[in-house]
C-alpha cells in the first residue's frame, strides 16, 4: 500500500527493468542557450491546465529569456498516450518537452524516448523541497514498491501539475458537513436524489477511454482495502478480484451506478463538470485541476457570481472507509530524446526555472498544483483556490496504480471491463474476473520481473 509517510525501506524494481533501461543522459550541467528566436514545443492532452501552462510560461518564461516562445501542443485526450508514443517510435517528435502520466515513464524510459535527468537534478533541483512520493511519481523508474523515493534511483523527469480527486457536493441540497465515510455519502447522495427531483445523486467517471473508468474502480478498491497486485510477485489475478475487489466493484456498480444520471456511462471530466454546473448533481468526484471553471458564472447555473456558487457547492477530501486513500493524478516533465540538443538545452533551463520556488508559488496563483511542498502550503496556492486545501490535505494519502511499460495495455483492459460492467454489458463478477485474467496475462507474457508502484 502506498502512502507517502510509509517508513518502510524503499526499493526499486526488479533487475530486469534496470538491464532494460535505455534512456540517453542529459547533461549535468545546462549547455549554453541559443541567442536566436526558439519554440520550446510541449504536447499534452487538451484541458485548462494546459493552456494556463501555455500563458503563465509565456509571461514569465519570457521575462528571462525573450528569445524563447512557450507552445502547448494539445491532443484530444483519449488520444494523448499514442499521439506521444507515435512519435516516439518514429524517433522524431515535434514536441520536445512531453508531458508523462506517471504510469507512461517505464515505457518511455526502456525504449530510450526521454533523457535521463538524474545527473541534472542532482546539480539543478533542491530535491528535499518536495513530498518525495511526488518527486518519486513523476519522475522515478523503476519506481519504488512502497512508492517513497529511492535517492539511489535514476530520475527521467519532475513535476508539473500535481492533482487528486476532490468529492464536489451540494451544501445547499445535503448541509454544509461532508460525508466522512463512504457508506455515509452513498447513503446522502440517495437521499438527496429521492428528495430533489431531477437530479442525480452521483457524478464521476465512468468512460471507456484514457484512465477514466479504471481510476473510479481503483479509488473505490483503495477505499473498500483492496490491492490492484501484488508487485513483487506480479500477480493480479486472485489480487484484483479477491474478496475486497469484488466488494468495491459492488459497490461502485450496485450502489453507485442507480445513483447517477441516466446516459451517463461514458461520462468524463467535463461531463461531470457540466452536470455539477447546471445543478443536476448532489455529489460529484473530478480531479482538482480541473475543477476551476465550476466557479466561473458564465458556465454555471448556480450563481451569478462566485460567491453565489460558493454558497452552493462545497469541496472536501475523499471520504475513508476501510482506508483514506485517494488516487494520485497529475504529471511531470520529461524531455524527448529526439529533440535537437538547442531545444534540449533550452527544455533544461526551463525545468530548472519551472522548480524554484518564487515560480512555483506564481504557478500556484496562476492556476496550477505545484508539488513542492513550501508551494503548497503557501498562501498563493490555498488562497487561489477553494479546492486547493483539498490537495494539500490529500498528498499524504495518495496511491498510484502500476508503473510499468505494460501501463497502456493493462489500463485498456480495465476501462473496457469497468465500463462494462457500468453499462450492464456484464455482470460485475465477470468483469472483475476478466480484467484479473487479462491483464494477468499482459504481465506474463512480457517476462519481465519486477514492478513498480502500489
Amino acid at each position: 500500500m502506498l502512502l507517502v509517510a510509509t517508513t518502510l525501506t524503499a526499493c526499486g524494481g526488479g533487475e530486469d527493468d534496470d538491464a532494460k533501461v535505455s534512456a540517453p543522459k542529459a547533461p549535468a550541467t545546462i549547455p549554453e542557450l541559443t541567442k536566436d528566436p526558439l519554440t520550446l514545443s510541449f504536447i499534452w492532452f487538451d484541458w485548462p491546465p494546459a493552456h494556463a501552462l501555455e500563458d503563465f510560461a509565456n509571461a514569465e518564461y519570457k521575462k528571462e529569456r525573450p528569445n524563447a516562445t512557450i507552445k502547448v501542443n494539445t491532443v484530444p485526450n483519449a488520444n494523448w498516450h499514442d499521439a506521444m508514443f507515435t512519435q516516439f517510435a518514429a524517433h522524431k517528435t515535434d514536441f520536445d518537452i512531453a508531458i508523462l502520466d506517471s504510469q507512461h515513464i517505464g515505457e518511455a524510459v526502456t525504449n530510450g524516448n526521454i533523457l535521463d535527468i538524474t545527473d541534472f537534478v542532482k546539480q539543478n533541483i533542491d530535491v528535499a523541497a518536495y513530498n518525495p512520493y511526488l518527486l518519486a511519481a513523476y519522475g522515478q523508474f523503476p519506481q519504488a514498491e512502497t512508492g517513497k523515493r529511492d535517492e539511489n534511483a535514476s530520475l527521467y523527469g519532475l513535476p508539473l501539475l500535481g492533482d487528486t480527486w476532490t468529492m464536489i457536493y451540494r451544501k445547499d441540497l445535503i448541509g454544509d458537513k461532508p460525508p466522512q465515510t463512504w457508506d455515509e455519502m452513498i447513503s446522502a447522495a440517495a437521499r438527496c436524489q429521492a428528495d430533489n427531483p431531477g437530479v442525480s445523486g452521483l457524478a464521476f467517471h465512468q468512460a471507456n477511454g484514457s484512465d477514466a473508468a479504471a481510476v473510479t474502480y481503483n479509488t473505490v478498491n483503495g477505499i473498500y482495502g483492496g490491492n490492484l497486485w501484488d508487485s513483487k510477485t506480479r500477480k493480479i489475478d486472485g489480487v484484483i478480484n479477491d474478496a475486497a475487489g469484488q466488494e468495491a466493484m459492488d459497490v461502485l456498480v450496485n450502489k453507485m451506478k442507480p445513483l447517477t444520471a441516466k446516459g451517463s456511462g461514458n461520462w468524463f471530466i467535463d461531463e461531470v463538470n457540466a452536470a455539477v454546473a447546471q445543478g443536476k448533481a448532489c455529489i460529484a468526484f473530478n480531479w482538482i485541476a480541473a475543477s476551476g471553471g465550476l466557479l466561473d458564472p458564465k458556465q454555471s447555473t448556480l450563481g451569478t457570481t462566485r460567491k453565489q456558487i460558493l454558497d452552493k457547492l462545497g469541496f472536501a477530501t475523499l471520504p475513508s472507509q476501510k482506508t483514506n486513500l485517494v488516487p494520485l493524478g497529475g504529471m511531470g516533465m520529461h524531455v524527448s530524446a529526439y529533440s535537437s540538443k538547442a531545444n534540449q538545452a533550452e527544455a533544461l533551463n526551463f525545468m530548472k526555472w519551472f522548480e524554484r520556488a518564487d515560480i512555483q508559488k506564481k504557478w500556484a496563483a496562476a492556476g496550477g498544483v505545484p508539488s513542492r511542498t513550501d508551494a503548497l502550503q503557501s498562501p498563493e496556492f490555498l488562497n487561489a483556490g477553494p479546492f486547493n486545501q483539498v490537495y494539500t490535505d490529500s498528498v499524504p494519502r495518495m496511491r498510484d496504480m502500476w508503473n510499468v511499460p505494460e501501463y497502456a495495455r493493462l489500463v485498456n483492459i480495465e476501462n473496457t471491463n469497468v465500463n462494462a460492467a457500468l453499462n450492464g454489458a456484464k455482470k460485475p463478477k465477470d468483469a472483475l474476473d476478466d480484467i484479473a485474467k487479462e491483464q494477468q496475462g499482459v504481465l506474463d507474457s512480457s517476462g519481465r520481473k519486477g514492478g513498480g508502484g502500489l
